[in-house]
């Protein structure tokens, strides 16, 4: 218990620090904007488009599954 206003005066710091952080993503609309580029980032990834690039980029992704069935 020796450093205790120590321990105390860095909460109290790192509580203001992160209070102040969130009234400026507030402020400034950060969630809204991401909210967005989240939705649209989902949109995108279960187009037809994304589907084949992920398939062109990685063509053995289901090599493995179709050598189980085989067998």
């Amino acid at each position: 218990m020796k450093f205790w206003d120590w321990y105390l005066k860095i909460a109290v710091g790192s509580a203001l620090v992160g209070g102040c952080m969130e009234l400026f993503m507030i402020k400034t609309g950060f969630y809204d904007k991401v909210t967005v580029l989240e939705s649209e980032k989902r949109a995108w990834e279960s187009s037809l488009e994304a589907q084949a690039i992920r398939e062109a980029l990685n063509p053995w992704r289901n090599q493995d599954t179709e050598s189980r069935k085989d067998t």
